[in-house]
């Protein structure tokens, strides 16, 4: 059974927008969190992307195509040695100007020297900084099944790109959070909430309704158990209340004073006797009073049994 996560990124990749703008920004993101660079002759440059997600993978082969004609791509798939692990992908884009005419395009490139780091340039619409975020959690997302812990991080080996993503959520109003994590750096939600609204941002309609569907059945859960839990303590207070009152009429009862209290005390200690695991809503039923006119009684047996 897939993850959660590659659902999820399943679903991202088969979106495609019609606005050129944010095909580039989804196709920057997806390249900054899973590529490499590559060198070739002439100061031309190439690049290989590498996924264990094969619908990223063609995602990312779709948006190479759309973003420049006459770019040459090779994918190569490493079958996983070990047991229920994903197959890693590569689409390796050989070094040619058409590469270097995209790095231009995309801002990786300007006057013939390499940005590495600052993306800023091409995210000034919100549509494209929407589109920025979707292809970073494509290249290196995650998020906990709705029905565990509400969480959801991007992860990559860069602090300046973690920066970034996060100052872009920020910006966008989510409570993220930034932590280093031995060689990676984590741009993380943790709120339901937020979790939610990012999906939803991202148009991962299917996720969200997963989402959804999962919190009603947690409410619904703790609901269940806050009354059962209340129920449960509402039992033993009776239940510890009881045997109190059995107490107080025991001591009376050893005292021989038991025969001599007033009548009305003297019946409900007697109703007591006869019934040690009613509550008192039934005690006072049975004797036909009110369950205050009981408690009223008891306190009286009480006070008697410890006047000694």
């Amino acid at each position: 059974m897939p993850s959660f996560a590659t659902e999820v990124k399943n679903e991202l990749a088969r979106c495609y927008y019609e606005d050129e703008c944010c095909r580039d920004a989804e196709l920057a993101a997806l390249l900054r969190m899973g590529a490499t660079l590559s060198l070739g002759a002439g100061h031309t440059f190439g690049l290989n992307f590498t996924s264990k997600n094969a619908a990223v993978a063609r995602k990312v082969l779709q948006l190479l195509k759309s973003a420049k004609e006459g770019i040459r791509t090779e994918i190569t798939v490493r079958r996983s040695r070990q047991l229920n692990k994903n197959n890693s992908y590569t689409v390796r884009v050989i070094p040619s100007p058409r590469v270097n005419e995209l790095f231009e395009r995309l801002g990786f490139l300007h006057e013939d020297s390499l940005n590495m780091e600052n993306d800023r340039g091409i995210l000034k619409k919100q549509c494209c900084r929407i589109a920025y975020l979707r292809g970073a959690f494509q290249g290196g997302g995650s998020v906990n099944r709705p029905e565990a812990s509400y969480h959801l991080e991007l992860v990559t080996v860069s602090f300046e790109l973690g920066r970034l993503l996060h100052d872009l959520l920020k910006r966008m109003g989510f409570p993220a959070g930034f932590v280093d994590r031995k060689d990676a750096y984590i741009v993380y939600l943790k709120e339901g909430d937020a979790v939610v609204d990012f999906l939803g941002m991202l148009e991962a309609e299917k996720a969200v309704e997963s989402f959804e569907v999962a919190r009603n059945v947690k409410e619904v859960r703790e609901q269940v158990n806050r009354l059962v839990n209340c129920e449960t303590a509402n039992l033993q207070k009776a239940v510890d209340a009881a045997g109190r009152q059995l107490a107080d009429i025991r001591t009376l009862e050893a005292q021989g004073r038991l025969a001599g209290l007033p009548p009305k005390v003297k019946a409900a200690a007697q109703a007591r006797l006869d019934n040690p695991d009613a509550s008192l809503a039934e005690l006072a039923e049975i004797l036909g009073i009110s369950k205050s006119g009981l408690n009223h009684r008891m306190r009286k047996l009480r006070e008697l049994a410890g006047s000694n």
